[in-house]
C-alpha cells in the first residue's frame, strides 16, 4: 500500500470511530434540554429521574468522544501536511472558532448541568443543558463549514500557491456546507430518538419503570418521526446541491453514464465501472433522475463519461453508500411512524418494541455510509477541484502509517468497545430509584 490510501484509512478509521460519540451527543442533549424542561414546568419527579437516567448515558458518550475527537485534528499536521498548508488559512479559522467558542461553552456548562443538580435553581440548571445543546450543535456547524469548503471552495484566492481567506461570509455561506449541515443535524436527531425509543422498548416489555420509559417515548416518537422526514426533506436539498456542485459524484451515487435529458432512474441496477457502462438496468422510471437532481423531468443531467476516468470518483462505493442510506432512511420513516402511531401502548406490540430495539445501530451506520458517499464521492479531489487527494498527504514513509494506523485501530476499538458496554449496561440498569435520584446528582 501506498502512503496516500494508508493516510486515507487512517483518518478514515479515526473520523469513523469518533462519529459513533457524535451523533448521539448532538441529539441527545436537545431531548435532555425538552425532558428537563418538562420537569421544570410540572414540578413532576419522574421527569427528574427521567432526566438523569438518559443523562448518565449522555455523559459516558460525551467523554469518550471528546478523547477520540482530540487525535482528528492531529492528522492535519502529521500526515497531511501539504493539504495544512494548502488551505490553512482557511480551514484553521474555522476550527479555530469551534475550539475556542463552541466548544469552550459546551464544556463549561456540561460542567454546570452534571455538578450543579440541587446546588443551583431548577431554570438555571434547565438554562444549563439547552447551552449545551446549542453549543454542541453550533461546535458541528463550524466543523461541516471546514469540510463544506473542501466540497465547494468558496471566498478563495490563490496565492504563492496557496488557497487563502478573501470572503469569509462566503465562506460562512456557502450553501453546500449548508445543506451538509441541516442533513447531518437532522440524522443525528434523529439516531438519539431511536436510541431513546430502543431503550425504552426495551424497557417497556419488560414492565420496568413503566412511567419513565412511557414518558420517554411520549416525548422521543414525535420528535424521532419529524426528524426522520426531515432527513429526507434535507437529504433531497442535498442532493440538488450535488448536482449543480458536484455533477460527478451525483452520476457515481446513481451509476449514471450517458449525459441525457429526462435522465431515467433503475430501481434494479448494477455498475459496470471497468466497462463504463450498468451490468444490470431493470424497472426503469424516466425522467426520475432528473426531477430528483434538478426538481425537472427535462433537466439534463451530466453521464460519468463526461469526465476523465482519472476525475472520477469509485463508482461501486459511492453508488452502494447512497442506495444503503436512502433505502434504510425509508426504513426510519415508517418504524417511527408505527412508533408515533403506538406511542400510548407501545408495550403492547412486542414486535415493534423488539425491532425498535434491535436497530440503534442502524442509524449510525447509515450516517457512516451517508459521511462516506460525501468523502468518497469527492474523489480524487480533497478539496474539489482546486487540490488532488494524492497531493496532500505529508511526506512520510509508509511503514510509519502502518504503525500509526494499527495502534488508532487498536486503542479506537478498545474505546468503541467500552463505550458500548457502559451504555448497555447503565441502559439496562435502568433510572435510579425514586427515594435515591431526590438526593442524588447525575453522576
Amino acid at each position: 500500500m501506498d502512503v496516500v490510501l494508508l493516510s486515507r484509512l487512517q483518518f478514515a478509521v479515526a473520523v469513523f470511530f469518533h462519529f459513533i460519540f457524535v451523533p448521539l451527543t448532538l441529539g441527545i442533549t436537545v431531548l435532555l434540554a425538552i425532558m428537563e424542561t418538562a420537569y421544570v414546568r410540572t414540578g413532576n419527579e419522574m421527569y427528574k429521574r427521567m432526566v438523569k437516567f438518559w443523562g448518565k448515558l449522555f455523559i459516558i458518550n460525551f467523554v469518550l468522544g471528546v478523547v477520540t475527537g482530540i487525535t482528528l485534528e492531529f492528522q492535519f499536521g502529521t500526515n497531511w501536511s501539504k493539504y495544512s498548508t494548502f488551505v490553512g488559512d482557511i480551514f484553521g479559522s474555522l476550527l479555530a472558532i469551534e475550539a475556542t467558542v463552541a466548544f469552550f461553552l459546551e464544556s463549561t456548562f456540561v460542567a454546570v448541568w452534571i455538578f450543579g443538580w440541587d446546588k443551583v435553581s431548577k431554570k438555571t440548571h434547565c438554562v444549563a443543558i439547552w447551552l449545551v445543546a446549542i453549543a454542541s450543535n453550533v461546535s458541528a456547524l463550524w466543523i461541516i463549514l471546514a469540510n463544506g469548503f473542501m466540497q465547494n471552495p468558496v471566498g478563495y484566492v490563490m496565492r504563492n500557491g496557496r488557497a487563502e481567506l478573501a470572503d469569509f461570509f462566503a465562506v460562512l455561506t456557502n450553501p453546500y456546507a449548508w445543506g451538509q449541515y441541516f442533513h447531518t443535524i437532522t440524522s443525528a436527531w434523529m439516531t438519539a430518538g431511536f436510541f431513546v425509543l430502543g431503550i425504552s422498548a426495551w424497557h417497556l416489555i419488560r414492565k420496568n419503570e413503566i412511567d419513565v420509559f412511557k414518558n420517554s417515548v411520549r416525548i422521543a416518537a414525535p420528535f424521532t418521526l419529524a426528524l426522520a422526514i426531515l432527513v429526507a426533506l434535507f437529504g433531497h436539498h442535498q442532493g440538488n446541491n450535488v448536482a449543480v456542485y458536484q455533477p460527478a459524484k451525483l452520476a457515481a451515487m446513481e451509476s449514471h453514464w450517458e449525459t441525457q435529458t429526462q435522465a431515467p432512474m433503475y430501481a434494479l441496477v448494477w455498475p459496470d465501472e471497468e466497462n463504463d457502462k450498468n451490468s444490470i438496468e431493470a424497472i426503469k422510471i424516466p425522467g426520475l433522475l432528473s426531477f430528483l437532481a434538478f426538481n425537472d423531468f427535462n433537466a439534463e443531467v451530466k453521464g460519468l463519461k463526461d469526465f476523465a476516468k482519472e476525475d472520477r470518483p469509485p463508482v461501486l462505493l459511492t453508488f452502494l453508500s447512497f442506495r444503503f442510506m436512502v433505502g434504510v432512511g425509508t426504513l426510519f420513516i415508517l418504524l417511527s411512524f408505527l412508533a408515533y402511531w403506538k406511542r400510548e401502548d407501545l408495550a403492547q406490540y412486542p414486535l415493534l418494541c423488539k425491532a425498535l430495539t434491535y436497530i440503534i445501530p442502524l442509524p449510525y451506520i447509515t450516517i457512516m455510509a451517508g459521511w462516506m458517499l460525501a468523502e468518497v464521492g469527492r474523489q480524487p479531489w480533497i478539496v474539489y477541484n482546486l487540490m488532488r487527494t494524492s497531493d496532500a498527504v505529508s511526506p512520510v514513509p509508509a511503514s510509519s502509517v502502518v504503525v500509526s494506523l494499527l495502534s488508532f485501530i487498536v486503542i479506537y476499538s478498545l474505546l468503541g468497545i467500552l463505550d458500548i458496554y457502559l451504555l448497555i449496561k447503565y441502559a439496562r440498569k435502568g433510572p435510579q430509584p425514586a427515594e435515591e435520584a431526590v438526593t442524588e446528582g447525575v453522576a
